[in-house]
This record gives structure tokens, sequence and C-alpha cells, in this order.
């Protein structure tokens, strides 16, 4: 199945030396949480695709009998509400999917941007440790050859002591970084969702070399704004319920409507057509609280919107 080709995949790309790019890609095959977005992405379409359908016709029979006379009634009925309103819900259909996209498309860029910060970390904490296991040896080095100076009288006491120091304070610089490449190590390892029978990675041993000039990046206030895909799922979200409030005071009184052809057929009298038209009563509820609470969430995606 797919999930067995995500796992073969991710598992080849961790025989390798792992590079960035490997990494956001078997963080991305091993994501539960984006796959579950993808879900709600398939769900999304599904909706759409129904949205542009008719609700199936009612029929209805009832076969009447008493000691001399047979009735039999038969009707045919057709929801009018939902063939006027289907343009509007399916324009809602559509913005709804849209943000499913736009919100399969930032957990993709969440997870990958998570997955490559955390590769840099731990590539950073393990280069610290090969820096301090240098450091420590010079500074045993140091203190050795300080205590056979001190031994000759060729070292005062203050200078060897202050070796011992440096050497002293080297060991316990390399433990903290073997620590935090310990502690970095797990949290890529748990962001590319890698179990306990899982190949082990290998980290390449130093970062890549920095860009000769930093990035210039004009206007990035608006570039931010018009690319950050939360800003974009936002808008989306506003106008979707924008949408939603205008079908909810459209459907206010009337949210049934149904026309049928009926049929009446006795074995005493002659058969009967006629038209039927059902449409709800708003004798007790007259949508005042439907359409209150969409007025309140279109407020609320509004007010998100500007956040």
């Amino acid at each position: 199945g797919e999930s067995g080709d995500a796992r073969a995949a991710a598992e080849a790309l961790l025989r390798q030396p792992l590079s960035a790019d490997a990494a956001v890609e078997i963080a991305l095959l091993n994501n539960p949480a984006l796959q579950g977005r993808l879900a709600e992405l398939g769900i999304a379409e599904a909706d759409l695709v129904q949205s542009g359908r008719l609700r199936n016709p009612v029929f209805a029979y009832s076969n009447k009998r008493n000691a001399h006379a047979t009735t039999i009634d038969r009707a045919f009925l057709v929801s009018l509400a939902s063939l006027v309103t289907m343009p509007l819900a399916l324009e809602i259909e559509q913005r709804r999917f849209e943000e499913a996209k736009v919100a399969a498309a930032a957990e993709v860029v969440a997870t990958a941007a998570a997955a490559r910060q955390a590769y840099y970390r731990a590539v950073a904490a393990q280069e610290m440790v090969a820096y301090f296991a240098q450091v420590k040896e010079a500074a045993e080095a140091g203190a050795e050859l300080a205590r056979r100076m001190a031994q000759v009288g060729n070292f005062s006491k203050l200078a060897h002591m202050r070796e011992q120091a440096f050497y002293a304070d080297a060991t316990a610089q390399l433990a903290r970084a073997e620590l935090a490449a310990v502690v970095e190590r797990e949290q890529l390892t748990r962001l590319l969702g890698i179990g306990a029978d899982a190949p082990s990675f290998t980290l390449p041993p130093r970062l890549p070399a920095l860009p000769p000039a930093p990035a210039a990046l004009d206007a990035a206030l608006q570039t931010a704004m018009d690319r950050r895909l939360d800003v974009q799922l936002a808008k989306l979200e506003a106008e979707s319920v924008a949408k939603g409030l205008g079908l909810v005071r459209a459907t206010r009184f009337v949210n049934v409507l149904e026309l049928g052809l009926m049929r009446n057929g006795s074995n005493e009298a002659p058969t009967q057509s006629a038209w039927e038209v059902g449409f709800e009563l708003p004798l007790f509820d007259f949508g005042t609280a439907r359409v209150a609470r969409a007025e309140s969430l279109y407020g609320q995606a509004v007010n998100r919107a500007a956040e």
C-alpha cells in the first residue's frame, strides 16, 4: 500500500548520509498529522462534488383498502430548495475546498521548516562536540605540560592551577555539548517519525558553507502578507463564512420546499392527478438564532484574518 511504499522510500533515504532535503522528505513521508490534513482535503473534495448534485427525489406509495373500495396513492416529490440554493452552496464548497488545499500546503511547509531547522541544529550540535573534543585534547596536553613544568620548578602554582582549571572547564563543556547533541538528534528523530525498527541515520560532519552575501528582501512585510499561507487561509475562511452567512439568510424562513406530482387511483372512482407543493412554516423558529450564529462566525473569521 501507500504506507508501505512511503516507509520503504524513507528507509532508503536513511541508509545514506542524511541531507537537509532528505530530512524534509522523510518528515513529509512519516508525518501522521500531514496525512490527516491530506485526508481532510479528500473530504472537502467529496463535499464539493456532493454539493453539485441534486437531492434524490422521494417516491411515496400507499394502498388503502376497506370492505368495498381500494385506494392507491402515488406521489413523486423533488426538493426545490436544494435546486434554488445549489449555485450558492456549490460556491461555498468550492471555497472550502480551496481552504483545505491551502491548509494542506501550510502543513507541508510547517513540517518541512521544522525538519530542516532540527536537521541544522543536530548537525551543529554534533560539530560542537567535535570542536570541544579538540579543545579538551589541547587543554589536557597543556595541563600535563604544566604539571611537568611545575615538578621541575619552571611553573608557578598559580599558572599550574590555571591550566588545571582550563582543562576541567573544557571537560565540562564537552559533556554539555555531548548531551546537547543527543537531545538535538532525538528531536530530529521525532520530527522524522523514525521508529525503533528503522535504520539509524548518519549526519554529515559539518554544516554547509554560508552564502557569500546575505539575501536582500525588499518589501518584506508586503511579501509576507501576499505569500504567507496562514494569511491566505484566514482570508479564504472569512470569504467562505461570508458566503455561508448569505445562504443562511436566504433560507432563513424557508429551508424546505418540495414540489411533487400525485396520482390517486380507486376501484370506485376515476384516477386523479394533482400537483403538490410542501414547505416549512416558520411558526416556532424564525431563523434568528441561525442568522445570529452565522453573523458571529463571520465576525470571528474577520478578526482572525486581521490578527
